[in-house]
């Protein structure tokens, strides 16, 4: 389930602060990059199942692996974790409404820290 207008898309940021701003919400990097794109999880392990709020990024020119990237944001989405097959978004999908609105909120927080750092071309 894609998250509509919150104001994250196509936000351009300095690859190092996005970490950190990322962290501070629960959204976590870890080992999800290559040299042009990024992928941050909150995950929300509930009684409906284990469900990963995710915002992907891209870089244009810099590269990730070397830290020094401006990162664009793109939609964010919120996915269903099946063992072993993966993180599934599709409309057959069931999202609980306190999923959505803690998604929602975590991201309405996001929204107003990038707001201070973001790069303005």
């Amino acid at each position: 389930m894609y998250f509509e207008n919150t104001g994250i898309e196509n936000t351009v940021i300095d690859l190092n602060l996005l970490d950190d701003l990322m962290k501070k919400h629960g959204l976590v990097r870890a080992g999800q990059w290559d040299y042009e794109r990024v992928t941050y999880d909150k995950k929300y392990d509930i009684k409906e199942g284990i469900f990963y709020l995710r915002v992907f990024g891209f870089t244009k020119d810099g590269d990730v692996g070397a830290h020094d990237a401006n990162i664009t944001l793109l939609k964010p989405v919120v996915g269903k974790h099946y063992y072993p097959h993966g993180v599934e978004y599709g409309d057959g999908e069931v999202f609980p409404t306190h999923l959505q609105k803690s998604c929602e909120k975590t991201l309405s927080a996001l929204k107003a820290d990038l707001a201070a750092f973001e790069i303005h071309a």
